[in-house]
């Protein structure tokens, strides 16, 4: 149903039986088109067309749905009632909290129609008759334009940015439309003020060295802050869709940081940012010539015949992979796993067994990755922004909307977060990497099947 355009005269019994007749035939009227849209609905990504144009149809019990067309029926009676006697009352949402949506009945009614509208399409969705992971798309399509579509998206029917616009005498929009220039230039939206970082003053400023590199990777030393260090050294594998200094953000939220204040001798992974140059790296490269390598560096600088480990995000999936190899050729020459250069291996945050994904899931089929290897398997790139642009739209009000009212309607400049300025500086990943990835956990979920893989030579 479409609420733009709504403007109630108050001046006569006509008028408001009028546009009582109108709101009752639109709305009917949508919820025909809402049905045959349904009906119609391809669940899978438009890219899956170029490969598999045989989308599954939707089919819905027809008393599931006339029991949620007579209650939003119902309800959108009750509000336009409602707004005959008094405004509209919204509740529940952040996005329509302020006084500013309080204040002005237009804009109260247009965010509690589309509150009822939003809640009868999860409805729909919901009630769809499709397999688990049909269902999951289509709740996560219906999610992507319910947030897309909210009033207070637009400078027309946000009153809170109306309000501010007014209070700043327009100098709110100007800022507004400066920080839209500058996000266009920057190639993505600005979740945080980004001028009050910058890598080595105040954010990743523990105190260490590049002692290693290769094209894939830098090893870092970090300077030890205690007259004494433990005999086994410690070494962190940070995930390669982003930067290191997650793991050192602020010497208050540094894991780093604690670490080597603890005694620990500490090196961590820095990846590089693929370019053309790495674009046919493969999974097999990653494990041997990083994962591996960095191991036997840190075994090698310190001396030790074991190390500790830490593996974070993708960056755990790999550390298993490359213990998984290394148990692999340690039983070929030297029986049970012995020899093994890692002593203890923390995993933080980190898939191993990827049975259960998440959100995630709605992305992946057959289609979907059968794709992607046809596009960058054999050589490309992944962009960085193209992964951070996913993540964000899994919650889209949170990490997007919220961030395009701000910066652009409001003319707000976001506060300084150190974990997003990092989520900003992503890193691409290539796509012969990026493909086997996709297939061998997300999809097949191989990593746990024995025998199943052969990396870097082993089964």
């Amino acid at each position: 149903f479409s609420w733009q355009g709504w403007r109630v005269k108050q001046d006569s019994p006509d008028n408001w039986l009028n546009s009582a007749q109108q709101f009752q035939q639109a709305l009917g009227e949508s919820w025909s088109k809402a049905f045959a849209a349904f009906q119609g609905m391809n669940p899978l990504p438009a890219q899956h067309e170029a490969i598999d144009n045989q989308a599954p149809q939707l089919s819905f019990e027809p008393d599931k749905l006339q029991a949620i067309q007579q209650d939003s029926l119902k309800s959108a009676t009750e509000l336009w009632q409602q707004t005959l006697t008094a405004q509209p009352v919204v509740t529940g949402d952040k996005r329509f909290a302020t006084q500013a949506w309080a204040a002005n009945p237009v804009a109260a009614f247009a965010a509690a129609t589309y509150l009822l509208n939003a809640r009868a399409l999860m409805e729909m969705a919901d009630a769809a008759q499709a397999d688990e992971k049909t269902r999951a798309r289509v709740r996560f399509a219906i999610d992507q334009w319910v947030a897309a579509s909210a009033p207070s998206n637009f400078l027309a029917f946000n009153a809170e940015a109306q309000q501010k616009a007014i209070a700043t005498k327009g100098e709110s929009i100007a800022q507004g439309m400066k920080n839209l220039l500058n996000d266009l230039q920057q190639g993505h939206v600005s979740m945080t003020d980004e001028s009050q970082f910058e890598v080595g003053r105040n954010v990743a400023t523990t105190e260490g060295a590049v002692v290693f590199e290769n094209e894939l990777f830098q090893l870092i030393e970090y300077k030890p802050l205690t007259a004494k260090v433990y005999e086994r050294p410690f070494l962190p594998i940070p995930p390669c869709i982003n930067k290191f200094y997650i793991l050192d953000l602020q010497p208050e939220n540094s894991l780093i940081r604690y670490c080597v204040a603890q005694g620990h001798r500490t090196f961590v992974v820095s990846w590089r940012n693929p370019d053309e140059s790495l674009a046919h790296k493969t999974w097999d490269d990653y494990i041997e010539d990083a994962a591996i390598k960095a191991i036997k560096v840190v075994q090698h600088i310190s001396g030790s015949k074991t190390i500790n480990a830490l593996g974070f995000c993708v960056g755990g999936t790999l550390l298993g992979t490359a213990l998984a190899v290394l148990a692999a050729r340690g039983q070929a020459t030297k029986g049970p796993s012995k020899g093994l250069p890692v002593a203890s291996a923390t995993f933080l945050t980190a898939l191993l067994d990827f049975t259960d994904t998440g959100v995630l899931d709605v992305f992946i089929d057959e289609a979907f990755v059968a794709y992607r290897e046809n596009e960058m398997g054999q050589g490309g790139l992944m962009k960085g922004r193209d992964l951070a642009s996913t993540f964000s739209f899994l919650r889209p009000n949170d990490l997007v909307w919220n961030y395009v009212v701000g910066n652009y309607l409001k003319g707000e400049t976001p506060p300084p977060f150190d974990l997003l300025y990092w989520n900003s500086d992503g890193t691409n990943l290539p796509g012969p990497f990026y493909a086997w990835y996709l297939r061998n956990t997300y999809l097949e979920n191989n990593l746990v099947k024995p025998g199943k893989l052969n990396v870097c030579g082993q089964r």
